[in-house]
């Protein structure tokens, strides 16, 4: 039985896309370039701020200097983090139930720090939080699986007794890699050229409240 849960945090638990799509038009108008479709985009938001841009721009990147357009982009998110984000439909219940059962939960997530520790207090959902690792807390990110093992002994839990769940191939590599249980959720940023299939999840999510089960 596991004893805690693990969760990436941009498509799994938050539905961030709305403030990063904005984000990332902002940077589109502010160097001239034709604002990209939502739909077109959006399922690219927990691939950080280049891998909009990739998608945003295309080859077109390649004419602009992407760590000056990366840092714009980060600063117009920064400024404007959480008016569009919302937690995804199933996932308030879920914390309520690991809270009153009084399973210890946390977060790993490839987010910067700044931008992890901005965005979190403006959900009280996430008061009972007891580890958030961010994609520079331990010097590399995920799927290396340091986050992983940092997280665990934050919680003071063995990582074979731990659920990861995320949305993203790196997601399961990591947890892969400690022996965690992987669980992939559907309800997140996987775009229609992914190969989820392939990903070597140990179970897959189309609702968040089904994690319960895996507890059992």
């Amino acid at each position: 039985m596991a004893k805690a849960v693990l969760f990436d945090l941009d498509g799994t638990l938050l539905d961030t896309a709305p403030d990063l799509v904005k984000a990332t038009n902002q940077v589109l108008r502010a160097i001239g370039e034709p604002e990209c479709d939502y739909d077109y985009v959006s399922h690219f938001a927990s691939h950080g701020a280049i891998g909009l841009l990739k998608r945003a721009l295309g080859e077109r990147l390649d004419h602009y200097n992407v760590t000056e357009l990366r840092q714009l982009l980060l600063d117009f998110y920064q400024a404007d983090i959480a008016s569009g984000s919302k937690l995804f439909d199933g996932i308030e219940p879920l914390l309520q139930s690991l809270d009153s059962q009084n399973v210890p939960w946390g977060i790993v997530t490839n987010k910067p720090a700044f931008l992890t520790d901005a965005l979190l207090p403006h959900f009280n959902q996430f008061n009972r939080c007891q580890v958030a690792i961010s994609g520079d807390t331990c010097g590399v990110a995920k799927p290396d699986p340091l986050p992983m093992t940092t997280a665990a002994q934050a919680l003071n839990i063995a990582p074979e007794d731990i659920l990861y769940v995320g949305d993203a191939e790196r997601d399961m590599q990591a947890g892969n890699k400690v022996a965690m249980t992987t669980l992939l959720a559907l309800w997140g940023y996987i775009d229609e050229h992914d190969q989820p299939d392939q990903w070597q999840a140990n179970g897959q999510l189309s609702h968040p409240l089904e994690i319960l089960d895996w507890l059992k």
